[in-house]
């Protein structure tokens, strides 16, 4: 699977709930400390001009059965602007985003 999943979770402010399920979930799917270093999940906090943003997390295509478990939706690969890593190794931005320089991140 290549496809990358990305899932709303609405307004910021609200949205903590469903980070801490996410994060607990990603914990038990990925239990083993040497998961590969694709298997990340990523946030961003859009607003696309409303008062308040949402929180849309990006699911790697590693992390496929956890984005629909949840009801993620395929999407393309996501900029990496604005991104924040919400779990998964650190070097997944260099294996993800090969091509942004270690500033970016």
């Amino acid at each position: 699977m290549s496809n990358w999943f990305s899932k709303n979770l609405g307004d910021a402010l609200l949205a903590d709930e469903a980070l801490e399920s996410i994060k607990s979930r990603f914990s038990s799917a990925f239990a083993s400390p040497d998961y590969p270093d694709d298997v990340a999940i990523f946030i961003r906090h859009e607003s696309e001009g409303r008062l308040h943003c949402d929180v849309i997390v990006y699911f790697s295509p590693a992390t496929y059965s956890l984005a629909t478990a949840i009801d993620a939706i395929a999407c393309n690969k996501p900029s990496a602007d604005s991104l924040s890593l919400l779990v998964g190794s650190t070097l997944a931005w260099s294996v993800l985003f090969p091509d942004v320089s270690p500033a970016a991140e």
